[in-house]
């Protein structure tokens, strides 16, 4: 088998650096935004009044701080694979399935590019 079969070219690689680095400026700037609505919630969170209200409001402003913590720690999650496939990229390995060794298809990498399973190694996972 030949390199060519089992890599994918400098031209496509470029491309999929391209998207790679869309994707991680959007997730960065989600990740920042995330973030700061913590610190303003935080910051918020000064007022000592007692009353059933603020109770139930305090319940629901932990939930939300909580379903926030979740959400940036799902994007730090993907933020470090973007860019481990970037360094897949700097290194050639790139695109390869780490399960059948064969190269994953373009349209699947274009639409979740930091995978490293193709459908068929994806799939033979969850038997």
């Amino acid at each position: 088998m030949s390199d060519e079969n089992v890599r994918y070219s400098r031209e496509d690689l470029s491309e999929f650096d391209q998207i790679i680095q869309e994707k991680l400026m959007a997730a960065r700037r989600e990740l920042s935004f995330i973030k700061e609505t913590l610190t303003r919630r935080n910051d918020s969170g000064t007022d000592t009044t007692a009353s059933s209200a603020k109770v139930l409001e305090d319940g629901a402003d932990t939930a939300e701080k909580e379903s926030m913590n979740q959400l940036a720690s799902r994007q730090m999650k993907f933020i470090q694979q973007l860019e481990n496939a970037q360094v897949r990229i700097k290194n050639g390995t790139y695109g390869v399935c780490i399960g059948t060794g064969k190269l994953i298809p373009k349209d699947r990498l274009r639409a979740v590019p930091h995978t490293q399973h193709s459908i068929e190694a994806k799939m033979a996972r969850r038997d």
